[in-house]
């Protein structure tokens, strides 16, 4: 692939200059990117701790809710990614669908909250590899200093050549999937100490003060478990026959995470105390002393490198991810033209550069507990609310005439639309859930400000985005246009 720049037309008739993506990704990759960035480990560990602490019990019914509603939402992006395999996804989707002012509110939404994960993830994968390492971890300076060297890895998996990537995020899928996986067998069928029917039982013994808000918080922490599959999306043009095998990966990659975590959630269960459970946490290893406890101490430096393994491919994937939406929006000139120039190798460099500065620099609030737990929240918060925009368009569109799903390679008919709209009725109501304040599910202490933190940091964004377009558009030389989708 030639370093040279090329010219094109943006989708609102605007001469850009872009560099072109490598299409080196196959279905198989495309479907090990998406695991890895859903990562049952990743998603299942940081919440199975908060889920026995608020709901008590009998959050397993949640997870499966979750998991079900999110396949609606997986079969929305699955049928634009069939017809629009354009590089950043939703994003992309969102300006051709609802124009270029929605468009911009769009991308801040999804690279704030993709930038968001990658801390979270950077910042709970460096306690791992702190654990790993056999090195301390006290503390919030050790866990931004550990943070930053998995940041640091994640970095160097994405500019390393593409066969070395691949590579790495292989393993991860193997090992959540022959090693987890593995781990939660021998739990259910050696280890298990209570009946199936606990996995429904003890709903709103925990903090939430009703057996419904105890659902409610459970169905939004399940949230976490279930989000990154979009993925699969961003890298549309580094994928071979991406109309065919885009869609393909997107159902794989849920499906196949939706069934690891809702076993392995179920065999830790039932194997072990809802006492053990509640002292797990985002910020500690919840899982390594109950396997130690029932497998053996030989097994855990093993599992620990499973682990590992799982969250370096999870970072190294959420990184891939946030720089495809970085890449596609300076290509479209809504940020610096730099950051859409690719080495000869087809990779975006500045853009992964630029990724992970910006994660970096929100590793820093890792010295407050407080302020991770906004983070996390607003992570999840903001990906929901994607979800809501690209749900919402797609059906604007759909009813308005400007899109034609049955001009894709996926073709739904009239259940396209049925399920067009619980999709965007899900989206909705779990981006107002989660956002829903709850000292039951944080702290009874907790400051205001941490209560109202995915409103308070998402309305912030968009206010800061509303001035932008106001001063670019009205008060400047350029007026915003509005385009119908290309259908090329």
């Amino acid at each position: 692939m030639s370093d040279s720049t090329h010219h094109t037309v943006s989708s609102q008739g605007d001469p850009i200059i872009c560099d072109t993506l490598s299409r080196s990704m196959s279905v198989w990759h495309s479907f090990t990117l998406g695991f890895a960035v859903v990562s049952p480990v990743a998603g299942l560990y940081a919440i199975i701790g908060v889920q026995t602490v608020v709901a008590g019990g009998g959050w397993f019914s949640a997870l499966a809710v979750c998991l079900l509603m999110q396949l609606l939402v997986a079969t929305v992006y699955a049928e634009l990614s069939s017809q629009f395999p354009i590089a950043g996804g939703a994003y992309k989707w969102a300006r051709q669908l609802g124009g270029v002012i929605a468009g911009h509110y769009a991308g801040v939404i999804y690279i704030c909250s993709t930038i968001a994960m990658v801390t979270t993830t950077a910042y709970t994968g460096g306690f791992w590899l702190a654990i790993f390492s056999g090195l301390s971890n006290e503390g919030g300076g050790f866990m931004v200093f550990w943070g930053a060297i998995f940041l640091l890895l994640c970095t160097i998996l994405n500019l390393a050549p593409v066969s070395i990537f691949n590579i790495v995020i292989k393993l991860g899928v193997y090992a959540e999937v022959v090693g987890s996986f593995g781990v939660a067998l021998v739990l259910f069928f050696f280890f298990r100490q209570h009946s199936l029917d606990t996995l429904f039982q003890n709903m709103g013994t925990g903090t939430a003060p009703s057996e419904m808000a105890a659902f409610l918080a459970a169905l939004a922490i399940s949230g976490w478990a279930f989000i990154g599959f979009d993925a699969c999306s961003t890298t549309a043009e580094e994928t071979h026959h991406p109309k065919r095998m885009v869609p393909r990966a997107i159902f794989m990659s849920l499906l196949v995470v939706g069934t690891v975590v809702l076993f392995n959630s179920a065999a830790l269960i039932l194997s072990f105390e809802h006492d053990t459970l509640r002292h797990s946490s985002h910020t500690s290893d919840p899982v390594t002393p109950l396997i130690a406890s029932s497998i053996g101490e030989w097994f855990e430096i093993p599992f620990l490198t499973i682990v590992m393994t799982a969250f370096l491919a999870c970072g190294a994937s959420m990184v891939k991810y946030t720089s495809r939406i970085v890449f596609s929006m300076a290509r479209e000139g809504n940020m610096p033209a730099v950051l859409s120039k690719v080495t000869t190798s087809g990779t975006p460099r500045n853009a992964v550069l630029f990724t992970v500065v910006l994660a970096a620099c929100g590793l820093i609030f890792g010295l407050n507990d407080d302020a991770v737990a906004t983070i996390i929240a607003f992570g999840t918060g903001g990906l929901y609310a994607m979800f809501t925009f690209t749900t919402g368009f797609a059906l604007f569109a759909r009813l308005s005439g400007r899109w034609n799903p049955q001009l894709g390679e996926l073709k739904l008919g009239a259940w396209g639309l049925v399920i067009n709209i619980l999709a965007f009725l899900w989206s909705l109501f779990e981006v107002i859930n989660i956002a829903w304040p709850r000292p039951y599910a944080i702290s009874a202490e907790a400051p205001w400000w941490q209560l109202w933190a995915t409103p308070l940091v998402l309305g912030g964004i968009l206010a800061i985005t509303t001035l932008y377009i106001f001063y670019h558009y009205w008060i400047g030389d350029k007026k915003p246009s509005y385009k119908g989708i290309d259908h090329e």
